[in-house]
């Protein structure tokens, strides 16, 4: 067993008391959809505590893949610098690997994933395996003409996936996380002419699984343009809602 010499009795108490409070809500697994830009990444963190779902990005997790240069992140790496969807078979794994920590065991936020009808249709018969299912498909709707402003004042601390916006939404020192202190960074992505690729395959491959989940009445939109509360309120009124 670790050893928790170093922790704050404080601290641990607001973990276990935060975890009880998990196990009062739903578990569920949920689907994030929206183009660059569009909020997912400032809200995924905040659901993923709130519901203590295990938070699941496959953008952080290839980034992550090509910072250690394995072999995935060397065959992501082109694709991804060019602005252009990785695989499915570079993705399914990565997945189906990741859902197996106890982490996961109340269920996974996946934002990023799926991007097509197909890999839907993967992912659900990923779950179908494992005896559960997705509960959730929520889209964050943008309109185009302001992603890019969006994309490219967004600054990240890596470690725990928080994301903040020069203008929108800015740390409280300059390039400095809120919470820990460490630096931010701007992802190399993150640019007008990488956003403008990125969008047009959004568009063509991944806004066909809006009509997947719309089949199986599963699919909620919300007006991802409206302020950061009012969009964590539209959230909150979906995720609290029962599953049928």
């Amino acid at each position: 067993m670790a050893s928790l010499r170093g922790f704050r009795l404080e601290d641990l108490l607001a973990e276990v008391h935060r975890r009880q409070l998990c196990s009062t809500k739903p578990s569920q697994n949920i689907v994030l959809i929206g183009p660059p830009g569009s909020g997912k990444g400032t809200q995924a963190p905040r659901i993923r505590d709130e519901l203590c779902l295990c938070h699941l990005s496959t953008g952080d997790m290839l980034r992550d893949a090509v910072e250690a240069g394995t072999e995935l992140g060397k065959k992501a790496k082109a694709i991804m610098d060019r602005g252009e969807l990785v695989p499915d078979e570079l993705v399914i794994g990565l997945i189906d690997n990741a859902s197996k920590s106890p982490e996961c065991d109340r269920g996974l936020l996946l934002d990023g994933f799926p991007r097509t009808d197909v890999q839907a249709a993967k992912l659900d018969n990923m779950l179908k395996e494992k005896g559960t299912t997705i509960h959730k498909a929520i889209e964050f709707k943008v309109n185009d003409d302001i992603l890019i402003e969006r994309v490219e004042g967004r600054r990240v601390h890596p470690p725990s996936g928080r994301t903040y916006h020069v203008k929108f939404n800015p740390p409280k020192v300059d390039m400095i996380d809120d919470v820990t202190g460490e630096a931010l960074i701007q992802r190399k992505d993150d640019n007008a002419e990488v956003l403008k690729r990125r969008m047009t395959a959004y568009h063509n491959q991944t806004a066909p699984i809006l009509q997947y989940y719309q089949q199986r009445s599963i699919l909620q939109s919300i007006d991802a343009m409206q302020k950061i509360g009012q969009v964590t309120q539209q959230l909150d009124e979906i995720l609290y809602k029962s599953i049928v």
